[in-house]
């Protein structure tokens, strides 16, 4: 099966985890920590992934390719530059080396902390 080379040259996306970093018996607060730092590369947003999101009430702002990194999750948030966004879904393209995946992202309305 032929490869297509994948290039990852389109700039930095920082990945983190949503925690609580309050002491414990305080109010819960939750911050980002970051897990990783990948380059990108952009891709587009089809027509059918488009309607397939807002089918399914859902929306996409963006969608990259890095390399893959298998602790990045649905559950993860992607900041780019000054943009902060939920990664809604992850997945793993066969088609391409190095091995890579692409990461949905829809921008987050309500901004968290960064630690």
């Amino acid at each position: 099966m032929g490869y297509k080379p994948q290039t990852f040259n389109d700039g930095l996306v920082k990945i983190y985890s949503v925690s609580n970093t309050a002491a414990a018996g305080e109010m819960p607060k939750e911050e980002l920590t970051l897990k990783e730092t990948l380059r990108f590369h952009n891709r587009t947003v089809g027509f059918s992934r488009f309607y397939a999101a807002k089918q399914a009430s859902e929306k996409v702002d963006k969608l990259i390719r890095c390399p893959l990194v298998s602790s990045v999750s649905a559950t993860d948030q992607a900041v780019i530059g000054t943009e902060q966004y939920q990664i809604t879904l992850v997945q793993y393209p066969e088609d391409v080396k190095p091995d890579s995946m692409d990461l949905t992202l829809e921008r987050l309305g309500t901004l968290y902390d960064i630690v």
